[in-house]
């Protein structure tokens, strides 16, 4: 819906209140974004929790060697640190954002720059859990598969070999800020979008 279609939905709703002020009908614009991606937050929550707790029964069907699932057992408890602090600033900052109003400038502006804050943290715990996988599979590499993975490994070269991790890096970093991108900061681009409009009136 766009600002002119709101506020003639508005005026129409309520003919004897008067016109309402212009400032007043883009913070209300504001709140449709503000409240997909809070609703975004809360899917995300249970789907990380759902991973987690797919991630604990990996073991009993991967079937793998007492030297292995150590090494897995350590990799999900990293993991499950990262992913509950996470959990404590991401459900801290989705609580707030309801006890605001959402009703002033200010307020908005509050709510853009703790999500944009939060969206790096999201990014920064991506990374983290992408590069902790990336290390269980070469540990998984070099104690499940030591002799096939020794003969692969005399095979290529070293600039080879770099060439690839770099590039998995690079593919990492991409997936992560495309999904971050998708999944959040489309929406707090509506709401800084808002906020603009406020300071340039």
């Amino acid at each position: 819906m766009n600002f002119d279609d709101l506020k003639n939905e508005w005026n129409a709703e309520n003919p004897d209140g008067g016109n309402i002020s212009t400032d007043m009908l883009k913070i209300k614009q504001a709140h449709t974004p503000i409240d997909k991606i809070r609703a975004k937050m809360k899917h995300e929550f249970f789907y990380q929790l759902f991973f987690l707790a797919f991630m604990a029964f990996i073991p009993y069907f991967g079937g793998f060697s007492t030297a292995i699932n150590r090494v897995y057992l350590m990799t999900y408890a990293i993991t499950s640190g990262f992913t509950a602090y996470y959990f404590f600033k991401f459900y801290g900052f989705y609580k707030n954002s309801y006890d605001m109003s959402m009703d002033t400038r200010k307020n908005i502006l509050w709510f853009y720059y703790e999500m944009k804050l939060n969206i790096e943290l999201y990014k920064a715990l991506t990374y983290i859990v992408a590069f902790i996988t990336v290390g269980f599979l070469a540990a998984y590499l070099f104690i499940e598969k030591a002799s096939i993975f020794a003969k692969i490994l005399t095979k290529l070269s070293p600039v080879y070999i770099l060439l690839n991790c770099f590039i998995t890096i690079l593919v990492i970093g991409a997936i992560t800020e495309l999904w971050a991108w998708f999944y959040y900061g489309k929406y707090l681009k509506q709401v800084k979008k808002v906020v603009d409009e406020l300071d340039y009136e």
